[in-house]
C-alpha cells in the first residue's frame, strides 16, 4: 500500500527571534510546507496577544506559502478561539503528572477535559496530547488511556516516535494503540547517554537528542507502518537536538531523510 497525503511541518521553537517573513522563507528553504508554532512568552506571538497575533501570523505565513498546522500553547478559551480564527486545527500539549498519584491525576485531568469539550466543539479545534518523558504521560498506551473516551475531533494523540522508543514500545504496537485518535506524528530521535563512569556506585543517564538516523526510534519502521496504514496527515519534525548550534543543518538533513522514507 502507498501512503496518503503527508504534510510536512516543523516546530519553530529554535527560531523565536526571526521576523515572520524571514521565518516563512527559512522553513520553506529547509523543506517544509507548514509549521507548529509555540504560543509562549518571548515568541513572535505570546499568550497575552494570541487573539489578534495568531490570526495575523497565520495570514502573513499563508502569504508566503506556509500553513500553521498546530500550535504548542495554552488550552484556554482565548487560545482555542484564536486557533479557530486562524484556521489552526490542533493545540499540542504534553501532560505532567508531577508529584501527584498517577491515577488520581488522570481522573482530575479528565474532569478538566470534560469541561473543555463544549469549547472545542463550538470552535472546531482539537487538543492533541503528546507522549513525553519523565513524570509526564509517556507513551501511546498512557495517552490512549487518558483520552480514549473522548471524540477524536476533540482530543487526539500526537504520537512522538522518539519518546515512545525511549519508553521501550515497538513503533508498530504504539501506532496500533494510538490509531483511533492519531492526529499528528512527531519525528525526532534520541538515546540514553550515560553521564558517569563504571566506577560510580550506580549508573546515571540523560537523554541525548540526535538526528533521525541515529537514535532509538527507527524512522524507517515508523514510515513503513504509516504507509501500511495509508496515513494521511501531518508529520512534524520537532527540531530538537542536543547540539543546538547544528539545528539548521540537522533539521534539513532529517526532513530529506524522512521524505525519502515515503518516496
Amino acid at each position: 500500500m502507498s501512503v496518503g497525503k503527508i504534510t510536512w511541518s516543523v516546530f519553530t521553537k529554535p527560531w523565536k527571534e526571526m521576523p515572520v517573513s524571514a521565518l516563512a522563507a527559512h522553513v520553506r528553504r529547509l523543506g517544509f510546507e507548514g509549521i507548529e508554532f509555540p504560543v509562549r512568552p518571548g515568541y513572535q506571538v505570546e499568550p497575552e496577544n494570541v487573539a489578534t497575533g495568531l490570526p495575523q501570523l497565520a495570514r502573513q505565513l499563508a502569504d508566503e506559502g506556509i500553513k500553521v498546522l498546530s500550535v504548542a500553547g495554552p488550552t484556554d478559551e482565548a487560545t482555542i478561539a484564536a486557533c479557530a480564527a486562524a484556521g489552526v486545527p490542533t493545540i499540542r500539549i504534553c501532560v505532567s503528572i508531577g508529584d501527584r498519584p498517577y491515577m488520581e491525576t488522570v481522573a482530575q485531568l479528565q474532569r478538566e477535559y470534560d469541561a473543555l469539550v463544549p469549547l472545542l466543539e463550538r470552535y472546531g479545534v482539537r487538543i492533541g496530547i503528546q507522549n513525553h518523558n519523565g513524570r509526564d504521560v509517556a507513551n501511546a498506551m498512557a495517552v490512549r488511556h487518558l483520552i480514549g473516551q473522548y471524540d477524536p475531533r476533540h482530543f487526539g494523540i500526537v504520537w512522538d516516535a522518539a519518546h515512545e522508543a525511549l519508553a521501550g514500545t515497538e513503533p508498530e504496537l504504539a501506532l496500533d494503540i494510538a490509531w483511533s485518535h492519531l492526529c499528528m506524528v512527531n519525528l525526532k530521535n534520541g538515546f540514553w547517554l550515560r553521564t558517569n563512569g563504571p566506577e560510580a556506585p550506580y549508573a546515571q543517564w540523560r537523554t541525548y537528542w540526535t538526528s533521525g538516523r541515529h537514535g532509538l526510534a527507527s524512522w524507517p519502521r515508523v514510515a513503513a507502518e504509516l504507509q501500511r496504514r495509508c496515513y494521511e496527515g501531518v508529520i512534524c519534525l520537532t527540531a530538537e537536538y542536543s547540539d543546538h548550534d547544528a539545528v539548521d543543518r540537522l533539521i534539513a538533513e532529517d526532513v530529506a531523510f524522512a521524505k525519502s522514507l515515503f518516496a
